[in-house]
């Protein structure tokens, strides 16, 4: 048993195909084939079920690949160690940012991090926050931003900021006039929320119960744009986080933002990596360019409502810029 047959077994767990587990590896189908044979001869089990067309692991394939997942993930820890003992701010960091987060926070701290480490390689990948933990825990991210709370003993927590929540409403919407929100101002409002799987959509209901309001039956949407768009529309209210509206994103005059004065419903944004991490000094530093972001970017701000009352808008009622 050797290491590249370990990889070989990974990728077909990754892929359950024999011809795109090899192309991943940069070998021949029958190269790989061959090779799983060999390691399921050394085992003494069978570690695939092969049929036309489809690939499955046995239920000893799957714990297999499990288990060669991690020694895989250790090795290249080490290697990552040994680069890093040499040049401690060189190499790469492969970074997960659930998507109603990574569009509004990046431009304004990957500048940054190309200014304080300029030889970092910087992967960035995008997905919603349980694929980013799966990505962690199985060593295929380094590190990922994510709301807390978390709940793994396998994994360290390092808090960023905390970033609170506007209430985006139509410029007509009765809720328009008010210069801020006390969260009692949203009960009995139904709210657009984003798709199962979004933290925050767990989140927004959170604060929904927290008020009373409950959320618009019928639509649930695929991206914080949708969102945007659909109270543009006249459609219907919802929650924004901060960064989601602040430039370079351009504001909708058709949209109305307001604070919360009391309560001030928010997320808490941590980076999270394995506790064991051969990175770990590396990214406490690179966790600290995030603390130092500008307190502004996290401040929510809405124009007086008596400009805002000033300014036309498409409808029977005068909206406000937002």
């Amino acid at each position: 048993m050797n290491l590249r047959d370990l990889r070989y077994l990974v990728a077909l767990a990754d892929h359950r195909h024999f011809g795109k587990a090899a192309a991943a590896c940069f070998v021949s189908q029958p190269t790989l084939s061959t090779q799983i044979r060999k390691l399921e001869d050394e085992l003494g089990v069978a570690l695939v079920e092969r049929a036309p067309r489809k690939v499955m692991l046995t239920a000893a394939g799957r714990d297999i690949a499990e288990r060669a997942r991690r020694i895989v993930a250790e090795v290249e820890q080490m290697k990552e160690a040994a680069r890093r003992s040499q040049d401690p701010e060189a190499g790469t960091v492969r970074l997960g940012l659930f998507p109603t987060l990574g569009p509004y926070l990046l431009p304004h701290v990957v500048p940054r991090i190309r200014e304080r480490f300029p030889r970092l390689e910087l992967l960035l990948v995008e997905e919603k926050s349980p694929v980013i933990l799966e990505r962690l825990r199985s060593g295929k991210l380094d590190a990922g931003l994510l709301a807390l709370p978390l709940h793994d003993e396998q994994l360290h927590a390092e808090f960023l900021f905390e970033e609170p929540f506007l209430l985006a409403v139509p410029g007509t919407h009765p809720l328009a006039r008010k210069s801020a929100l006390a969260l009692k101002d949203l009960a009995d409002e139904r709210l657009l929320l984003l798709e199962d799987g979004h933290c925050l959509r767990e989140q927004a209901l959170d604060v929904c119960q927290l008020a009373g309001a409950g959320e618009m039956s019928g639509f649930q949407a695929t991206s914080l744009e949708t969102l945007r768009q659909m109270v543009a529309a006249n459609v219907g209210v919802t929650l924004l986080p901060t960064l989601a509206v602040k430039p370079p994103v351009a504001r909708s005059p058709d949209i109305r933002l307001l604070p919360f004065r009391d309560s001030r419903p928010s997320r808490q944004i941590a980076m999270v990596w394995r506790k064991s991490s051969a990175m770990g000094g590396f990214l406490q530093r690179l966790a600290q360019v995030f603390r130092e972001l500008p307190e502004e970017l996290f401040t929510p701000t809405a124009e007086p409502a008596a400009v805002a009352a000033a300014k036309p808008a498409r409808g029977k009622a005068p909206a406000a810029r937002g």
